[in-house]
């Protein structure tokens, strides 16, 4: 724990509280301080907790979600990013939005016989299916679990068609598998880049790849032909917005062939979690930048409208959307379209026809 002014500050965290799960009806709460060595929500250790589901992958009816199906590998996420709007969901496991989705990470070891399994049921339609549609599938513990890379050995079997959003060089590592999906046209990659401000990302994000650092996975990706765009994501005004321009200009010249942004939408837990990250990260600016993102969403922190929760209405999310297209203008005039390929799938009977 650092001093940030008059504040506490927990290094290695992005939430800087566990706030009661909604669900609950009793909550736990600290009363007296008295005789304990160190502070209530000390910065403990990440547990890691298996869960066997029926089937892997989710369907979505989002209206302005560019994909309906989706695999998370892992529930809850190492990385920490304060705004990420995922942190809802872990109280639907019993967990907190706050500190609990950053050190109790859910993992899914069976996802690819899972996975199998559906790709060969009988009725089974091919669809492009996205990996992190809630969390990273390339975080920290994919380093020790393997599951995104397992599934993604399954997509490569099957033919089947997959997009990555990530913001983790561990991606690189399967650039093998990668380079086999790209032969067959089965692969698109987003990768996510929220500031190329170290400080700033550091306590935006303390757990994730600098943006430098991400910025050389998309050029790493682009030199071995696989398909990658830059997600310029969430802009948040007064704290990243003015570094649209460069972070498209930097993409761009290591390869991105296209890119798109979200604005940050602050629902449910993660609006009382996000100021008070901010207010502690920040305090001199704090008041500015929530009044900002409140403009960007109806004079709210919360927005649920469809159309609008992810690109924001107003003025100001007017300027963050110019700003935008006059960056892509100048740096990437010519956005490749990508689509995907389902040509090339078969399923297990299908396969053993061939010989």
């Amino acid at each position: 724990m650092e001093q940030i002014g008059n504040q506490d500050f927990f290094k290695g965290r992005g939430s800087q509280s566990n706030p009661n799960n909604k669900f609950f009806r009793h909550q736990i709460s600290l009363e007296h301080s008295e005789g304990l060595d160190e502070p209530f929500l000390e910065n403990s250790s990440t547990e890691f907790i298996k869960e066997s589901p029926k089937k892997i992958i989710s369907v979505s009816n989002s209206p302005d979600i560019p994909f309906m199906y989706s695999i998370n590998p892992y529930q809850g996420c190492e990385h920490g990013c304060i705004y990420c709007y995922a942190r809802n969901a872990h109280e639907y496991w019993g967990f907190s939005a706050g500190l609990d989705f950053e050190r109790k990470i859910i993992y899914k070891p069976d996802a690819a016989a899972i996975l199998e399994k559906q790709l060969n049921h009988k009725n089974y339609q091919p669809q492009v299916i996205m990996l992190s549609g809630n969390t990273d599938c390339y975080q920290p513990a994919e380093r020790k679990f393997k599951i995104t890379r397992s599934l993604l050995e399954v997509f490569l079997k099957y033919k089947h068609p997959v997009g990555i959003i990530t913001k983790n060089n561990l991606i690189l590592r399967d650039l093998d598998l990668l380079q086999e999906l790209a032969k067959f046209n089965l692969v698109q990659i987003s990768v996510s880049v929220t500031s190329l401000n170290e400080s700033l990302r550091q306590k935006l994000e303390p757990r994730t790849v600098t943006g430098k650092g991400r910025i050389k996975v998309i050029q790493q990706l682009a030199q071995h032909h696989i398909p990658v765009k830059v997600m310029v994501a969430p802009i948040i005004p007064g704290l990243n917005s003015d570094e649209i321009p460069a972070v498209i200009k930097a993409a761009s010249e290591a390869g991105a062939s296209g890119a798109g942004f979200t604005i940050i939408r602050l629902n449910g837990a993660i609006g009382n979690i996000f100021e008070d990250w901010i207010k502690k990260a920040y305090p001199e600016r704090a008041q500015k930048v929530l009044h900002q993102i409140e403009a960007c969403h109806g004079g709210k922190l919360n927005d649920s409208r469809w159309g609008t929760r992810m690109r924001g209405d107003g003025k100001e999310a007017e300027a963050i959307h110019q700003l935008f297209k006059l960056a892509l203008k100048k740096y990437m005039p010519h956005q490749a379209k990508h689509e995907l390929s389902f040509a090339h799938f078969r399923k297990k009977n299908e396969q053993l026809t061939l010989f």
